[in-house]
């Protein structure tokens, strides 16, 4: 992911974001904070033949301590249009092989209970259900659950 793909990825984030399900954020981010924000080494975009972007997942760090230095937290989000055709397999895959290769042991994420069809996608990436945090925050003025997964590597010990 570069700053040639900034307008796509910001425009998939925000379509997502559109849909109410996806983050507690109403819009996205200019790409110079989205930029900032994301691992470089971890993030990808995927294309279709014509270049066009079909999705993106970015990473994370959850936290400046050293005792957290191979834990991460990430964002998948793929194209309206672009679904059901195994494009967010295909970037979790990705993300996990960069993420072990630099020795990072946990990936993490939030998702609403209602995205479902993200639940199964992590699901069958390996993630596994740490809990729900309850009421954890406000969006569009009600309380929202958030569904922590995780995945812990098998190879890194």
């Amino acid at each position: 992911m570069s700053a040639d793909h900034a307008d796509q990825v910001l425009a998939i984030y925000q379509a997502g974001i559109d849909e109410g399900n996806a983050t507690f954020e109403t819009t996205a981010p200019a790409w110079s904070a989205f930029d900032a924000a994301k691992l470089r080494e971890h993030r990808f975009v995927a294309l279709d033949a014509d270049g066009a972007v079909l999705g993106w997942v970015a990473t994370t760090r959850v936290s400046d301590r050293c005792a957290y230095a191979g834990v991460v937290e990430h964002s998948v989000y793929v194209h309206p249009g672009a679904r059901g055709r195994g494009v967010a397999s295909m970037l979790l895959n990705a993300m996990i092989g960069s993420t072990e290769t630099a020795g990072i042991w946990t990936i993490q994420s939030g998702i609403f209970p209602e995205n479902v069809a993200s639940l199964a996608l992590h699901e069958r990436a390996g993630f596994r259900v740490i809990g729900t945090r309850e009421r954890i925050g406000r969006h569009n003025g009600h309380w929202r659950d958030v569904v922590l997964v995780e995945r812990r590597s098998p190879i890194i010990e």
